[in-house]
């Protein structure tokens, strides 16, 4: 459907000599129109955090590297809740078309297959599809000894 200008419509409503109060009582109702229009486009977005999931399914952690995957949730929500809304995910997935002909049993199973549109209705936003390795660190940068060579004398 075209659209028209507001200022357009009343133009054609004055040189169809339409009584005052009705075209000023349609320009402003147009225009509510049109401002809420205009704020459902604007949606604020969300502020997120990232969050890793680390794949430790034999308890090991920390003494080896692990491989997991990076999904954000809104900022101010735990990520401990993460995992909860991974599941919910998954089990919405599940009861699918699709998801009852390849049922997802495992978390790497759902980053994998579950949409991107069935984890923003539970607030998950996927990063890493597959999975990425996590390196574990001390967070300490030791300091390097630089030893003076003969030729820096020179």
């Amino acid at each position: 459907m075209p659209k028209i200008e507001i200022n357009q419509v009343a133009e054609i409503l004055k040189r169809n000599k339409a009584e005052a109060a009705l075209l000023r009582a349609t320009v402003e109702e147009m225009n509510l129109l049109v401002r809420a229009e205009a704020e459902e486009e604007k949606a604020p977005a969300v502020k997120k955090q990232f969050v890793i999931i680390v794949s430790d399914p034999d308890n090991r952690f920390p003494d080896y590297d692990f491989a997991g995957w990076v999904v954000q949730i809104p900022d101010n929500d735990s990520p401990v809740t993460t995992m909860d809304r991974v599941i919910k995910a998954a089990h919405e997935y599940n009861t699918t078309k699709k998801g009852r002909l390849l049922t997802v049993k495992s978390i790497g199973e759902a980053m994998e297959n579950v949409p991107a549109k069935i984890f923003k209705e539970t607030e998950v936003w996927v990063k890493t599809k597959t999975p990425v390795l996590v390196v574990k660190s001390d967070n300490i940068v030791p300091r390097v000894k630089v030893e003076k060579s003969d030729e820096d004398d020179e």
